[in-house]
């Protein structure tokens, strides 16, 4: 398991490039919306990790409830797995609760299930795996 991502919540995507762009000294590589989740994504490489910004499409999406309820900033922790099937039924019988009982598909040619925060000590705890075509 490493750190894939950090996911960070933003009220407008476009200043929110110009500002990361500036900051890391290179442009996104990629945007993308995902139109399931209620929105749009911006992903920077930082290291061997990655920047994603979220940007909400749609009014009742998780990112617009989680930046009115907080603002904008850390979302969540995304951590890249082998194998997801395995990982969320190994973290359930641990006892961590799935915001999802079936990997979804994500940004970036993503399988994905986040963990719920209060099992995780507040922070919303993403596993991805990349899809092999």
């Amino acid at each position: 398991m490493k750190l894939e991502h950090i996911g960070i919540a933003v009220k407008d995507l476009a200043a929110s490039n110009e500002l990361f762009a500036s900051l890391l000294g290179r442009a996104h590589y990629k945007i993308e919306a995902v139109e399931s989740e209620g929105v749009s994504t911006s992903f920077f490489m930082a290291g061997e990790s990655k920047i994603e910004l979220l940007e909400a499409s749609r009014e009742d999406s998780p990112i617009a409830k989680f930046i009115e309820k907080r603002g904008e900033g850390i979302h969540h922790l995304a951590f890249e797995v082998e194998d997801i099937e395995a990982e969320m039924k190994r973290l359930q019988a641990e006892g961590y609760r799935l915001l999802n009982e079936t990997p979804k598909r994500g940004a970036d040619n993503k399988l994905i299930c986040f963990l719920h925060p209060k099992s995780s000590n507040g922070v919303l705890v993403e596993l991805c795996q990349s899809i092999k075509d």
